[in-house]
């Protein structure tokens, strides 16, 4: 009993717990509620307060913004007004031009038809005047019209005819000056058929630079690298103030072409020193003799020239580098050998011989300078020596007259080095020649009345010549040309031709305004 009654305690005790922690629980809850609501009404307070204070902000910027544009387009506006008034203004003024301008163009008619009926006026009494003329000078004379002409033209058939049978005269004696020619055919024949060029070399060549700190490198540190190289080469090194160049200068062209492949070859490189100098410029003189051998070797394949002797071979490459008066000696030694072709299958003469001649003449040049003596000398005893044909010898030797001639193609090779090196343009004249030349022409032309100026040009192959117009009419320019031409054949040497162009000119100059 005692039991059901504990049990019964603690379940009522439990209930009763139970209820008032329920009582708890709800008043706490109710009170989170209420600071919960607390809380949220001040953020909606809060959050109106914002909305109001960012919508005024907008309406602020908004009308700032409004004001702005306003301000913007009442400048353009402005703007627009002040370009159209410019434009209109302009616009009056061209009206105004160009009204002004129709007025002018107006008056100019006027003035042109008045002077229009004038001119015809002066063109009928014109023609009326020539008709009483020509009627006077019929009356006069006691001919017509008809007669005279043909008068006229009688006369002018017999000065024509007068005039064909000079031209007849002319060309006759021109005949005879082509019989004369006839003995030189084969000559000029072979001057036709084997003219070069030959181009005139100088002392120096010169080496460009990639830039003009390289001169330093070729220097070196004391001058050793510049002077390893003029000692190994032989050649003066001239480093100036040219821009990128370098000159190489020595009388000796084969050695200047050697230092000059050398000097390349370096600066292609970039190592320069001493040892490095020494390889190239023996790499170059093993190319210079590979060149002078094709050189040699194509000279004997240009003039059908067969047999030679190896070291005759590379002595014609030498010649390659060699010049006489700017005359390259190769050029001149197949030209040479061409002529004496040409010339000995003419007459008949022994074709193979004459051409070798002609390519071997002048070999003794290739040595000239290592060996004394002539070089018709040094060239007969180098061919002795590699074994030529007496023939050939004699030829070689006796080519500018030292011994007489003993036979026709020894004749022919001294005839044809007589024309290669004497033809216009072979050889370089000096410049006071030249310069002599042309002032002298000037001065023959000038010498003429009439002439206002006179321009030597194109190195003495023309000359130009202006006159004065009111002296010197059309025909008279013709007349003068051809005795402006027999003055100069009569007082100058000069290789080749001259021409002669005699200007007249005339202007009339008128402004519009």
């Amino acid at each position: 009993m005692k039991k059901i009654k504990e049990i019964i305690i603690a379940v009522v005790a439990s209930l009763v717990g139970i209820l008032v922690g329920y009582i708890i629980r709800k008043k706490i809850a109710e009170a989170k509620i209420e600071s919960a609501e607390d809380a949220a009404n001040k953020l909606i307070s809060e959050a109106k307060r914002n909305a109001e204070a960012k919508k005024k902000e907008a309406i602020l910027e908004a009308k700032e913004e409004a004001h702005r544009l306003r301000v913007e387009c009442e400048r353009e506006n402005r703007e627009r007004r002040n370009e159209l008034q410019r434009m209109e203004r302009r616009l009056v003024q061209k009206e105004e031009t160009l009204d002004r301008k129709s007025e002018s163009i107006e008056r100019k008619e006027e003035n042109f038809h008045k002077l229009e009926n004038e001119l015809n006026n002066q063109k009928k009494n014109l023609s009326e005047i020539m008709k009483r003329q020509m009627s006077e000078l019929e009356n006069i004379s006691g001919m017509s019209f008809e007669q005279a002409r043909e008068i006229l033209l009688a006369r002018v058939e017999n000065e024509i005819k007068h005039e064909t049978a000079m031209m007849i005269k002319d060309y006759e004696n021109q005949a005879k000056e082509e019989s004369e020619k006839n003995a030189r055919k084969i000559i000029s024949l072979a001057i036709q058929r084997c003219a070069a060029d030959h181009v005139a070399e100088s002392t120096v060549s010169v080496v460009s630079l990639p830039n003009d700190e390289m001169k330093g490198r070729i220097i070196g540190r004391e001058g050793r690298n510049i002077r390893t190289l003029e000692t190994l080469t032989g050649i003066d090194l001239i480093i100036d103030d040219t821009p990128e160049a370098v000159i190489l200068s020595g009388f000796d062209p084969i050695r200047r072409e050697v230092a000059r492949t050398a000097l390349e070859k370096l600066i292609l490189d970039g190592r320069i020193h001493p040892a490095r100098i020494e390889e190239m410029v023996e790499k170059a003189q093993k190319e210079v003799d590979q060149k002078i051998r094709e050189e040699g070797e194509q000279a004997t394949f240009e003039t059908g020239v067969n047999g030679l002797h190896p070291e005759l071979i590379k002595l014609l490459g030498r010649l390659k580098y060699r010049t006489s008066y700017g005359q390259n000696v190769l050029k001149h030694s197949i030209e040479v050998s061409h002529l004496a072709k040409v010339m000995a299958s003419e007459i008949g003469a022994d074709v193979t011989l004459a051409k070798r001649a002609g390519l071997l003449h002048d070999i003794g040049k290739a040595v000239d300078h290592e060996v004394e003596g002539p070089h018709v000398t040094i060239g007969a005893d180098l061919a002795k020596k590699y074994r030529e044909s007496p023939e050939v010898i004699h030829a070689i030797a006796a080519h500018h007259g030292d011994i007489s001639f003993q036979s026709v193609e020894a004749v022919l090779v001294a005839a044809a080095d007589a024309m290669s090196a004497a033809r216009p343009g072979a050889r370089r004249e000096t410049l006071e020649a030249y310069i002599k030349r042309l002032e002298k022409l000037e001065e023959i032309a000038n010498q003429f009345d009439g002439v206002e100026k006179s321009y030597a040009i194109q190195a003495g192959r023309e000359i130009r010549i202006i006159v004065k117009p009111d002296k010197i009419d059309d025909a008279t320019s013709v007349v003068m040309a051809r005795d402006i031409v027999k003055n100069i054949e009569d007082s100058l040497e000069y290789p080749g031709q001259i021409k002669v162009v005699v200007i007249r000119e005339t202007r009339s100059v008128e402004f519009a305004k």
